[in-house]
């Protein structure tokens, strides 16, 4: 069995957060640009950038994506 990560989840972790792709942006360092590949699964996070998303967020790094065991 492998663990796949799905669509992100980090819309709805922003809302809940009452944050704007802009200030998480603002906040972690990263580029408008690439919050928003994020945001529309253009892009994957890799771990450090996940951690550091996380932490802003307040979140765990798994609640990051929607994830399945395949």
């Amino acid at each position: 069995m492998a663990l796949v990560r799905r669509r992100c989840r980090l819309r709805y972790l922003l809302a809940r957060a009452k944050m704007t792709q802009a200030e998480l942006s603002r906040r972690t360092g990263y580029s408008p640009q690439q919050i928003s590949n994020w945001v529309n699964d253009r892009e994957h996070m890799n771990y450090e950038s996940a951690a550091t998303v996380a932490y802003v967020l307040s979140c765990h790094m798994e609640e990051l994506y929607e994830l399945e065991w395949i």
